[in-house]
């Protein structure tokens, strides 16, 4: 995470592993259930220590657990709670079910449409939640994103499964197994247009970039390209555990003599797979590029780059 001397400042990790470990505190399910009260103890131990006020007897674990939290559920830019279905700490726990549901066997047109409906929904929520704020957002943005994302997302399965259902040489078994793996190409597609279009008011209006020392140089549209870059290319890493893991394993695990005998087990199991890879997916799609990306200046606007005599800048990515 970084050294304490560093929680004034952009964190900068540019360690693959470091941010890992970073991420895995963030996602941590558990920081759901922290009590408003004990939010703003944490964030009032923050603010005591950046300004040299802190009270004897604070130890560094303390320190530790009130910044997870406060990283887990304040924006960044607005310090502003995450609606708890949308931070990455309720990622898995909400979206699990819904990945379950996208790896249903057998699917029908309707019951395609509804689990893309409701993961690009869920999706947009999350994108939009934790996007960098630097930048007033109307409202009239996030539904145009929704809707296009969501359309997107509907039309890439639906062809797909249609395109799954002609071709008359697959085997029903061969047939089966692809319809599994549809999921994957279709929600990949569709996470890169939900980013894309979820955020792109920061295309046009461009994110804040700050020096080392955190003062704001200015409002970068390069900047903004690169960030959307790096978070749609975590989206399309994320779903691949999530959505090519579980058909594989699911399809060994039914071969089963207990599965066989016993059919109904194989929702709890898929389940199970299901959110142990998600698990897995989420802190290391996430942890492939830094929340606070570094950028240098010479590849920035000219009027940025003669704002400040940094070499680098810093911006949130957003997650």
């Amino acid at each position: 995470m970084g050294n304490p001397e560093d929680w004034g400042t952009p964190i900068i990790m540019t360690s693959f592993y470091g941010r890992f470990r970073h991420f895995l505190d963030i996602i941590d399910p558990r920081t759901l259930f922290v009590t408003e009260r004990r939010l703003r103890e944490a964030v009032q131990l923050l603010e005591d220590y950046k300004h040299g006020t802190l009270r004897p007897g604070v130890t560094n674990e303390q320190l530790w657990s009130a910044q997870k939290i406060k990283q887990a559920i304040l924006h960044p830019d607005t310090n502003e709670k995450i609606f708890m279905p949308f931070r990455m700490s309720g990622y898995i726990p909400f979206g699990t079910p819904i990945v379950v549901g996208l790896l249903l066997p057998n699917q029908t047109l309707a019951s395609t449409v509804f689990w893309q409906w409701l993961n690009q929904s869920h999706n947009a929520c999350v994108n939009y939640a934790n996007r960098n704020a630097t930048k007033p957002s109307p409202a009239s943005k996030f539904i145009q994103g929704y809707l296009g994302a969501v359309i997107s997302a509907v039309s890439i399965a639906v062809g797909l499964n249609v395109l799954v259902q002609k071709a008359n040489k697959f085997t029903p078994a061969t047939r089966l197994l692809v319809q599994r793996f549809v999921p994957f190409p279709a929600v990949a597609s569709a996470n890169i247009c939900n980013v894309v279009l979820m955020r792109y008011g920061e295309l046009e209006e461009g994110i804040d970039v700050l020096d080392a020392d955190g003062n704001l140089v200015g409002s970068s549209k390069i900047a903004a390209r690169h960030a959307l870059l790096e978070t749609a290319l975590t989206r399309v890493v994320l779903p691949m555990p999530i959505l090519v893991l579980p058909p594989i394993v699911m399809s060994m695990l039914e071969k089963t003599a207990l599965l066989q005998a016993r059919p109904r087990l194989l929702l709890p199991v898929q389940s199970l797979v299901c959110l142990a890879a998600f698990g897995l997916a989420l802190p290391l799609a996430i942890s492939l590029f830094p929340q606070m990306s570094e950028i240098e200046t010479s590849q920035l606007e000219p009027e940025i780059a003669q704002a400040t005599s940094s070499r680098t800048v810093v911006y949130n990515k957003g997650l």
